[in-house]
C-alpha cells in the first residue's frame, strides 16, 4: 500500500512512518522542515526514514497548494495520514498567522487533494486542546468541544469541522485523532518533559505554571503509533465507524480520543523525572499561563471497543525511555 504521510519529519509522523515502513508499506513523506524548533532533530529523524527503499521524501509546505497537488498527482496513494501542523499552545499566542496558514489553509489543501484523488481514507491529527474549558472528566468524544482556550485548539477543532463537511459533501472517509500529551524519544523540544529533563540535568530552574496545579494525560509514543495504525487499517465503510447526522444521512466520519486514560499530577511527574535523573529539580512556580488547560483526561472507551486501542506504557517506563534516549542523543553522562 502507498500512503502519503504529512509531517514525516515531526515527532509523531517519524514514529508512524518508521512503523509502517517496517511492515512493508510505501511512504511518501511530506515536511517543510520549518525552524519552529531545532531543524537538526528533524533531519536526524528523516535520515533514519531515508534508510528504507520504500520511503520517498518531499520537502514541501502543506500550505503550498501547487506542491501538494503535484505530489498527489504523481503518487497514487490509497490512504493519507495528515500529521503536519503548526504545533504548540503558547506559540499560538504570539504568531497566530502561522497556525492559520498551516492548520487551516494547509488542511484545506489536503482535503481538496484527497477529494480529487478519491482517497480511500484520510486519518488526521486533532488534539485534546479542542476540549478547552470543558470541566466534565474524563473528556469524551460525545462532549461539546465549543470552547477552546487557545487559538491552536481552535484550529484543531476547525479541522474536525472541515473534515465533517468533506465527509458530508463528498463522502470522503475521515478519521480524526485527538492526541493527549504525546511524549517519548525524538520528542519535541518545546514540550514540558523535554525542557524539564534538559534543565534538571543542567542544574537550571524549571518553570511550572499555575503553581503546579495541573495534570496531564501523558501518552507514550509507541501506544499512539499503535492507535494511529489501527485507525488507518480499519474499514471506513464499516457501519460501526459511521456517523448519523441530522436527517439520518450516514457519513464516513469519526473521531477518537487517544490518551493513556491515566492523568498524572504535574508535581508527581517532576518527582518521577528527579528519581530517573538522580537530581532535584529547581522549581520556579509561576501563575497560570494564558491558553493552558488545567487538566486533560481522555475517555478512550470508543477507541478500545472499535479499534482495540490499549495503551500499555506507564509514565515511569515512558519517561525512563525518554531520558535514556535524551542522554544518548546529546552525548550526556551524569
Amino acid at each position: 500500500m502507498t500512503i502519503i504521510l504529512t509531517g514525516a519529519a515531526g515527532f509523531i509522523g517519524f514514529h508512524v512512518a518508521r512503523s509502517l515502513l517496517e511492515r512493508g508499506e510505501n511512504i511518501i513523506g511530506i515536511d517543510n522542515l520549518n525552524a519552529y524548533y531545532e531543524v537538526s532533530l528533524k533531519q536526524a529523524r528523516l535520515e533514519q526514514l531515508k534508510n528504507s527503499k520504500n520511503f520517498v521524501f518531499k520537502h514541501t509546505d502543506i500550505a503550498n497548494i501547487d506542491g501538494i497537488n503535484d505530489i498527489f498527482e504523481k503518487h497514487n496513494a490509497e490512504k493519507v495520514i495528515h500529521l503536519a501542523a503548526q504545533a504548540g499552545v503558547r506559540y499560538s499566542l504570539v504568531n497566530p498567522g502561522a497556525y492559520a496558514n498551516s492548520n487551516l489553509m494547509g488542511f484545506t489543501n489536503i482535503l481538496e487533494a484527497c477529494r480529487h484523488k478519491n482517497t480511500k481514507h484520510l486519518v488526521y491529527a486533532s488534539s485534546s486542546s479542542v476540549y478547552g474549558a470543558n470541566t466534565k472528566v474524563p473528556f469524551s468524544e460525545n462532549d461539546p468541544a465549543d470552547h477552546p482556550v487557545s487559538f491552536y485548539g481552535a484550529t484543531k477543532r476547525a479541522n474536525e469541522l472541515m473534515a465533517y463537511s468533506y465527509s458530508h459533501l463528498y463522502d470522503l472517509p475521515t478519521t480524526g485523532i485527538r492526541f493527549f500529551t504525546v511524549y517519548g524519544p525524538y520528542g519535541r523540544p518545546d514540550m514540558s518533559y523535554f525542557k524539564f529533563v534538559k534543565n534538571i540535568i543542567n542544574n537550571e530552574s524549571i518553570e511550572v505554571f499555575n503553581k503546579g496545579r495541573q495534570s496531564r494525560d501523558f501518552t507514550y509514543i509507541d501506544d499512539i503509533v499503535d492507535g494511529v495504525i489501527k485507525a488507518l487499517d480499519r474499514n471506513p465503510d464499516d457501519a460501526e465507524f459511521l456517523t448519523n447526522e441530522p436527517g439520518n444521512k450516514i457519513l464516513p466520519f469519526t473521531i477518537y480520543n487517544m490518551g493513556s486514560n491515566k492523568p498524572v499530577d504535574l508535581m508527581d511527574y517532576i518527582s518521577i523525572l528527579e528519581q530517573i535523573i538522580g537530581k532535584k529539580a529547581k522549581v520556579n512556580l509561576q501563575s497560570e499561563q494564558p491558553g493552558d488547560m488545567t487538566f486533560t483526561y481522555a475517555d478512550i472507551e470508543k477507541a478500545r471497543k472499535q479499534l482495540g486501542f490499549n495503551p500499555l506504557t506507564s509514565i515511569e517506563q515512558g519517561l525512563q525511555s525518554f531520558v535514556s534516549w535524551y542522554m544518548e542523543y546529546y552525548g550526556i553522562t551524569i
